[in-house]
């Protein structure tokens, strides 16, 4: 019995295949790497604005406590704060330095009653990060029958 093997056809990869596989491999290669990278912008960007909000919830907050007479007497709320972003780190790691302004105004022109005993406070916050400013407001209102009335 005679045993024959089958002559094979070996073909080599010509150059131009392994180029055109180089040049799709670094086209997918390019995407995924702009992709994480904007992955990581944008939750960056959350992070900024959760902690503006934050930042501003905590001051208003803070000055709804206030009784009627600490919120009209003049220079009580600070026309303006600022606010790192991580107070226990070290000195010069702390993050984004964040910068608010207070402004108070007469409450809404509803009834020559309800003007007397309400006041606006507009609450701003300003930051820039990687060359781009950002900006947050919110706006609030403050009766002089309170929640100061309750918890004090």
């Amino acid at each position: 019995m005679k045993i024959s093997c089958a002559k094979s056809n070996k073909e080599g990869t010509t150059l131009v295949d392994v180029i055109m596989a180089v040049a799709i491999i670094a086209i997918m290669a390019t995407g995924i790497v702009g992709e994480l990278s904007y992955g990581f912008f944008t939750m960056g960007t959350v992070r900024e604005n959760q902690r503006a909000t934050q930042i501003m919830l905590e001051t208003l907050e803070t000055i709804r406590l206030y009784n009627w007479s600490q919120v009209n007497s003049n220079g009580f709320i600070p026309s303006s704060f600022s606010s790192v972003y991580d107070p226990q780190s070290a000195p010069g790691s702390q993050g984004l330095t964040y910068y608010g302004q207070i402004i108070k105004s007469n409450g809404p022109s509803i009834g020559a009653s309800i003007n007397s005993n309400m006041v606006q406070l507009d609450i701003s916050l300003r930051w820039t990060n990687r060359n781009i400013p950002h900006f947050r407001t919110v706006t609030t209102y403050i009766a002089k029958d309170g929640i100061q009335n309750y918890v004090f």
